[in-house]
């Protein structure tokens, strides 16, 4: 049974083991021991009210509760930018146009933005390959939104995410190579992992100011822009599915779009709705039982799960065993919501 958690103090040796299977592109998951320890103290600093906004973050691991080993990870960053410059690129158009010689051309072009400051993000997802089965992947990025609906006063109103973009199996991502390396003289890991240690004034220092002609990149950079690694593709598929769309912004290094969203038109948020718990014994569930997330409405000691149930009424049943890993008994509140939206009846 698969639970997720607020990070513990003692899981930093399980994280370091998840950093180690990233790969490149999940910039906010370094392998970085002093980093990653430094950051689960960031969350659990947030969680007991002592961080600054800028500052705050919730860091959410799931767990095996039959085993206790944790094989994923993910985060809400509460408002971005704040003490750093949270950089990306808008992608737009400029206009050249002469009467006299009859030109009229639209030029696709890339604006160095800081537009999502102070949004709430998504990030930091990731599940290990032993965990990627029996809807896991669902579990754990769609647990967030619960933890947004029950408090949603913490965040922003609007949410992004931001995706990885493409590269190849060597880490060399077209778009960097194209750009990127002709201001920068590094490679992109090494950017990326910059960036995942929190090294971004080079950014800053470094970057072009001023518009970027997408034409005068390389045809293999212009391909990918807006585009998601392969393995990313399922992840943009599901939040586009709750609500996320691509508004024209992509990462500075590669491309990768960053989708966002209202907070309260996020499915899984606007339509999740509160129970009394219910015990239940061990049964098969009918043929038209659907799948739920289900989470306890406990800040501290927040957890979320999946369970089945025939479409509840004022109660969702939970067998002894589910409801001792939320961490509630009967007539306390869970909030609850279909698993996917084709579920919904």
């Amino acid at each position: 049974m698969m639970i997720v958690r607020p990070i513990r103090s003692d899981d930093l040796a399980s994280l370091m083991l998840l950093a180690g299977k990233t790969g490149v592109g999940v910039t906010s998951l370094p392998q970085n021991e002093q980093r990653l320890a430094a950051r689960i103290d960031r969350a659990i600093r947030t969680m007991n009210g002592e961080a600054s906004r800028a500052e705050q973050c919730y860091l959410f691991v799931m767990e095996d509760v039959d085993t206790g080993h944790v094989g994923g990870i993910c985060a809400i960053e509460v408002a971005v930018g704040l003490s750093e410059a949270w950089y990306n690129y808008r992608v737009g158009t400029l206009v050249h146009a002469s009467k006299e010689l009859d030109v009229y051309t639209q030029m696709p072009t890339l604006f160095l933005s800081n537009d999502h400051t102070g949004y709430s993000e998504l990030c930091s997802l990731f599940l290990e390959p032993d965990f990627r089965k029996n809807r896991n992947g669902s579990l754990l990025s769609k647990s967030r939104f619960l933890f947004l609906a029950e408090f949603h006063d913490r965040f922003a109103k609007k949410i992004i995410a931001e995706m990885r973009g493409v590269s190849d199996e060597n880490g060399l991502s077209p778009f960097w190579e194209s750009l990127g390396r002709h201001f920068f003289s590094i490679d992109f890991s090494h950017a990326d992992y910059l960036t995942g240690i929190g090294q971004k004034a080079f950014v800053a220092e470094l970057m072009p100011k001023h518009p970027l002609y997408v034409t005068f990149l390389s045809p293999e950079a212009q391909a990918v822009i807006g585009k998601v690694h392969a393995q990313t593709e399922p992840a943009r598929a599901m939040l586009e599915a709750e609500g996320f769309r691509y508004e024209g912004y992509v990462d500075i290094f590669d491309a990768g779009p960053t989708i966002e969203a209202y907070v309260e038109d996020v499915r899984a948020v606007k339509n999740s709705r509160l129970y009394k718990v219910a015990i239940v014994p061990e049964t098969e569930h009918s043929p038209q039982a659907l799948t739920y997330l289900v989470s306890n409405t406990k800040y501290q000691d927040f957890r979320v799960m999946m369970a089945q149930a025939d479409e509840p009424g004022e109660v969702f049943p939970l067998t002894e065993k589910a409801a001792q890993a939320l961490g509630v008994v009967a007539g306390d509140l869970v909030r609850a919501v279909t698993l996917n939206p084709k579920e919904i009846r």
